[in-house]
């Protein structure tokens, strides 16, 4: 069965970097295009990105553009999304996704 476990969140301070990632199983992680989401206190799911199956092509959604950016290494099985300029709103328990379903996700707080 798919399993998703991201991990690399944490606490970091205003304009600070972070990598998550996430390590894929029970599928061909491959043959697959990979989203990252993230969710606030109180907020929807927000969608942030995708990234085509073999890491060529990448779409994000305007409020990250420029500051994040997903990659992938598919002899690893892993996901990443690298968050760079962080502000306070950028707070959020943050999920990978495949075809929906997700991992467990990992808090990213800003402060």
């Amino acid at each position: 069965h798919v399993q998703l476990v991201e991990s690399g969140g944490g606490l970091v301070q205003p304009g600070g970097s972070l990598r998550l990632s996430c390590v894929a199983s029970g599928f061909t992680f491959s043959l697959y295009g990979m989203s990252w989401h993230r969710q606030a206190p109180g907020k929807a799911l927000e969608y942030l990105g995708t990234i085509s199956p073999d890491g060529s092509s990448t779409v994000y959604v305007d409020s990250v553009k420029g500051r994040f950016t997903i990659s992938r290494d598919n002899a690893k099985n892993t996901l990443y999304l690298q968050l760079n300029s962080l502000n306070t709103e950028d707070t959020a328990m943050y999920y990978c996704e495949k075809e929906g379903h997700r991992g467990q996700g990992t808090q990213v707080t800003v402060s």
